[in-house]
């Protein structure tokens, strides 16, 4: 892919905003062969990956045009911690140990960083 985006997601009101971003640009150019692009959840915008999310079949949808999904253990551990159990994740969900680590490290890769 000529164009490599990540696509931060913090903040649990920006779900739509992220996934519209995201469809946008797969339209834009043309398909997974022309960008390439991560979705990184942390904090509240891990709820986006829960098990049953409103947004499941967007993601499916996505996840079909290449897009992969992040979602940071670290906010997870933390939820463990203050609700006592750990969120059941969507099977898309891939799991990073710090969601912020796997930005920095997108970016040091030359990807671009993208906070709708």
């Amino acid at each position: 892919a000529e164009v490599r985006v990540v696509l931060q997601l913090s903040d649990q009101a920006r779900e739509s905003v992220v996934l519209d971003v995201a469809n946008n640009l797969i339209k834009n150019y043309g398909g997974p062969d022309a960008i390439d692009i991560e979705i990184v959840t942390f904090g509240q915008g891990v709820r986006l990956l829960f098990a049953g999310s409103q947004h499941e079949t967007r993601i499916a949808s996505l996840v079909d045009n290449g897009i992969r999904f992040y979602v940071c253990e670290n906010t997870l551990d933390t939820m463990e911690r203050n609700y006592g159990s750990r969120p059941k994740l969507s099977e898309h969900a891939i799991p990073v140990r710090a969601g912020v680590a796997r930005i920095i490290e997108k970016v040091g890769e030359g990807y671009i960083l993208v906070r709708p």
